[in-house]
Protein backbone atom coordinates (compact mmCIF):
# COMPACT_ATOMS: atom_id res chain seq x y z
CA UNK A 1 0.00 0.00 0.00
CA UNK A 2 1.56 3.39 -1.21
CA UNK A 3 0.43 6.59 0.65
CA UNK A 4 0.42 10.37 0.09
CA UNK A 5 1.53 13.20 2.27
CA UNK A 6 0.12 16.59 1.94
CA UNK A 7 0.30 19.71 3.81
CA UNK A 8 1.46 23.16 3.48
CA UNK A 9 5.37 24.49 3.47
CA UNK A 10 6.05 24.57 7.30
CA UNK A 11 3.06 21.98 7.67
CA UNK A 12 5.45 19.30 9.08
CA UNK A 13 5.33 16.75 6.06
CA UNK A 14 9.24 15.92 5.55
CA UNK A 15 9.39 15.56 9.59
CA UNK A 16 6.18 12.79 9.51
CA UNK A 17 7.23 11.01 6.25
CA UNK A 18 10.31 9.78 7.52
CA UNK A 19 9.04 9.22 11.00
CA UNK A 20 6.13 7.32 9.57
CA UNK A 21 8.44 5.44 6.65
CA UNK A 22 10.68 4.64 10.00
CA UNK A 23 8.00 3.38 11.81
CA UNK A 24 5.71 1.53 9.34
CA UNK A 25 8.83 -0.20 7.10
CA UNK A 26 7.61 1.65 4.09
CA UNK A 27 10.13 3.87 1.82
CA UNK A 28 10.26 7.72 1.69
CA UNK A 29 9.59 9.19 -1.70
CA UNK A 30 10.16 13.22 -1.55
CA UNK A 31 11.08 14.69 -5.14
CA UNK A 32 14.01 16.42 -4.11
CA UNK A 33 15.53 14.11 -2.26
CA UNK A 34 15.64 11.24 -5.15
CA UNK A 35 16.31 13.94 -7.51
CA UNK A 36 19.60 15.00 -5.54
CA UNK A 37 20.77 11.42 -5.14
CA UNK A 38 20.40 10.93 -9.06
CA UNK A 39 22.54 13.49 -9.55
CA UNK A 40 25.02 12.52 -7.30
CA UNK A 41 24.82 9.45 -8.20
CA UNK A 42 25.11 10.10 -12.26
CA UNK A 43 22.33 7.85 -13.51
CA UNK A 44 21.00 8.43 -16.60
CA UNK A 45 17.69 10.05 -14.89
CA UNK A 46 19.93 12.39 -12.99
CA UNK A 47 22.44 13.41 -15.58
CA UNK A 48 19.75 14.61 -17.56
CA UNK A 49 17.75 16.48 -14.74
CA UNK A 50 21.40 17.99 -14.28
CA UNK A 51 21.24 19.18 -17.61
CA UNK A 52 17.94 20.92 -17.02
CA UNK A 53 18.99 22.80 -13.77
CA UNK A 54 22.50 23.73 -14.86
CA UNK A 55 20.88 25.43 -17.25
CA UNK A 56 18.30 27.32 -14.86
CA UNK A 57 14.83 25.16 -15.94
CA UNK A 58 12.63 23.62 -13.92
CA UNK A 59 13.41 19.86 -14.08
CA UNK A 60 9.87 18.35 -16.21
CA UNK A 61 7.45 15.94 -15.46
CA UNK A 62 8.96 13.16 -17.41
CA UNK A 63 12.22 13.62 -16.02
CA UNK A 64 10.45 13.25 -12.27
CA UNK A 65 8.20 10.68 -13.22
CA UNK A 66 10.92 8.64 -13.95
CA UNK A 67 12.65 8.98 -11.09
CA UNK A 68 9.80 8.26 -9.13
CA UNK A 69 9.32 4.65 -11.26
CA UNK A 70 13.05 4.06 -10.47
CA UNK A 71 11.87 4.59 -6.59
CA UNK A 72 9.06 2.54 -6.15
CA UNK A 73 10.88 -0.18 -7.97
CA UNK A 74 13.71 -0.39 -5.73
CA UNK A 75 13.22 -3.18 -2.83
CA UNK A 76 13.13 -0.55 -0.17
CA UNK A 77 9.28 0.74 -1.81
CA UNK A 78 8.11 -3.22 -1.65
CA UNK A 79 6.22 -3.19 1.45
CA UNK A 80 5.11 0.48 0.34
CA UNK A 81 6.20 3.92 -0.34
CA UNK A 82 5.50 7.35 1.47
CA UNK A 83 4.86 10.26 -0.79
CA UNK A 84 6.19 13.53 1.08
CA UNK A 85 4.27 16.64 -0.64
CA UNK A 86 4.07 14.79 -4.16
CA UNK A 87 1.92 15.15 -6.55
CA UNK A 88 1.45 18.80 -6.20
CA UNK A 89 -1.07 19.11 -9.16
CA UNK A 90 -4.06 16.73 -10.51
CA UNK A 91 -2.02 16.15 -13.56
CA UNK A 92 1.09 14.90 -11.74
CA UNK A 93 -1.66 13.00 -10.05
CA UNK A 94 -3.23 11.45 -13.25
CA UNK A 95 0.23 10.03 -13.88
CA UNK A 96 1.15 9.08 -10.44
CA UNK A 97 -2.14 7.18 -11.19
CA UNK A 98 -1.41 5.22 -14.18
CA UNK A 99 1.80 4.31 -12.90
CA UNK A 100 0.49 2.87 -9.94
CA UNK A 101 -1.61 0.75 -11.79
CA UNK A 102 1.05 -0.54 -14.39
CA UNK A 103 2.96 -1.85 -11.21
CA UNK A 104 0.37 -3.17 -9.94
CA UNK A 105 0.39 -1.16 -6.42
CA UNK A 106 -2.67 0.79 -4.66
CA UNK A 107 -2.58 4.41 -3.35
CA UNK A 108 -4.47 3.33 0.09
CA UNK A 109 -4.71 7.14 1.50
CA UNK A 110 -3.84 10.67 1.32
CA UNK A 111 -3.39 12.13 4.35
CA UNK A 112 -3.61 15.93 5.23
CA UNK A 113 -1.69 18.20 7.70
CA UNK A 114 -3.91 20.93 8.44
CA UNK A 115 -1.83 23.74 10.11
CA UNK A 116 -3.81 27.49 10.39
CA UNK A 117 -2.59 30.19 8.19
CA UNK A 118 -0.88 32.16 10.93
CA UNK A 119 0.50 29.69 12.63
CA UNK A 120 2.69 28.42 9.58
CA UNK A 121 3.94 32.05 9.08
CA UNK A 122 4.97 32.02 12.59
CA UNK A 123 6.89 29.06 11.92
CA UNK A 124 8.39 30.02 8.95
CA UNK A 125 8.95 33.55 9.02
CA UNK A 126 10.91 32.88 12.83
CA UNK A 127 13.14 30.39 11.31
CA UNK A 128 16.98 32.12 11.04
CA UNK A 129 20.33 30.42 9.63
CA UNK A 130 23.90 30.24 10.89
CA UNK A 131 25.17 31.11 7.14
CA UNK A 132 28.81 29.81 8.96
CA UNK A 133 27.48 26.42 10.09
CA UNK A 134 24.30 25.92 8.10
CA UNK A 135 22.02 25.14 11.54
CA UNK A 136 18.48 26.59 11.61
CA UNK A 137 17.18 28.12 14.95
CA UNK A 138 14.08 29.90 15.54
CA UNK A 139 13.54 32.81 17.02
CA UNK A 140 10.46 31.65 19.41
CA UNK A 141 11.19 27.91 19.72
CA UNK A 142 15.12 27.28 19.47
CA UNK A 143 16.42 30.50 19.10
CA UNK A 144 20.22 30.61 18.16
CA UNK A 145 23.48 30.81 21.17
CA UNK A 146 23.96 34.41 22.46
CA UNK A 147 27.20 34.29 21.07
CA UNK A 148 26.31 33.78 17.33
CA UNK A 149 22.92 35.37 17.53
CA UNK A 150 24.59 38.51 15.54
CA UNK A 151 25.40 36.44 12.19
CA UNK A 152 22.56 34.86 11.64
CA UNK A 153 19.97 35.26 8.94
CA UNK A 154 16.23 35.19 7.70
CA UNK A 155 16.26 33.23 4.23
CA UNK A 156 14.85 35.23 1.63
CA UNK A 157 11.84 32.35 1.15
CA UNK A 158 11.13 32.45 5.13
CA UNK A 159 10.33 36.62 4.53
CA UNK A 160 6.39 36.50 5.64
CA UNK A 161 5.49 38.05 2.76
CA UNK A 162 7.27 35.08 0.78
CA UNK A 163 5.69 32.68 3.00
CA UNK A 164 2.16 33.99 2.50
CA UNK A 165 2.97 33.74 -0.84
CA UNK A 166 4.31 30.26 -1.59
CA UNK A 167 0.97 29.46 1.18
CA UNK A 168 -1.62 30.97 -1.63
CA UNK A 169 0.00 28.99 -3.84
CA UNK A 170 -0.24 25.75 -2.82
CA UNK A 171 -3.83 26.49 -1.62
CA UNK A 172 -4.51 27.34 -4.93
CA UNK A 173 -2.99 23.76 -6.41
CA UNK A 174 -3.33 21.40 -3.28
CA UNK A 175 -7.60 22.38 -2.79
CA UNK A 176 -8.48 20.68 -6.62
CA UNK A 177 -5.70 17.70 -5.52
CA UNK A 178 -7.57 16.96 -2.72
CA UNK A 179 -11.06 16.79 -4.49
CA UNK A 180 -9.67 14.51 -7.52
CA UNK A 181 -8.62 11.67 -4.39
CA UNK A 182 -12.09 12.24 -3.05
CA UNK A 183 -14.36 11.84 -6.28
CA UNK A 184 -11.56 8.89 -7.14
CA UNK A 185 -12.54 7.34 -3.94
CA UNK A 186 -9.02 7.05 -2.20
CA UNK A 187 -9.52 7.79 1.51
CA UNK A 188 -8.50 11.24 2.32
CA UNK A 189 -7.70 11.92 5.89
CA UNK A 190 -6.98 15.33 7.55
CA UNK A 191 -5.06 15.50 10.49
CA UNK A 192 -4.20 19.09 13.09
CA UNK A 193 -0.74 19.33 12.02
CA UNK A 194 -0.39 22.24 14.76
CA UNK A 195 -0.18 19.56 17.66
CA UNK A 196 3.60 17.88 19.34
CA UNK A 197 4.97 15.19 16.87
CA UNK A 198 4.37 12.69 18.26
CA UNK A 199 0.50 13.29 18.41
CA UNK A 200 0.48 14.01 14.51
CA UNK A 201 2.28 10.91 13.54
CA UNK A 202 0.17 8.27 16.19
CA UNK A 203 -2.68 9.61 14.66
CA UNK A 204 -1.93 9.25 11.13
CA UNK A 205 -0.84 5.64 11.95
CA UNK A 206 -3.94 5.03 13.42
CA UNK A 207 -5.62 6.33 10.54
CA UNK A 208 -3.98 4.64 7.46
CA UNK A 209 -3.69 1.21 10.08
CA UNK A 210 -7.62 1.26 9.22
Amino acid sequence: MDLILLGAPGAGKGTQSSLLAERLGMAKIATGDILRDAVRRGTELGLEAKAFMDAGELVPDAVIFGLVKSALAAPAAEAGAIFDGFPRNVPQAQKLEEILDEMGRTLGAVVVIDVPEEVLVRRMSGRRTDPETGNVYHIEHNPPPAEIAGRVVQRDDDLEETVRHRLQVYRAATEPLISFYESAEVPVYHVRGDRSIDLVREEIVSLVGR
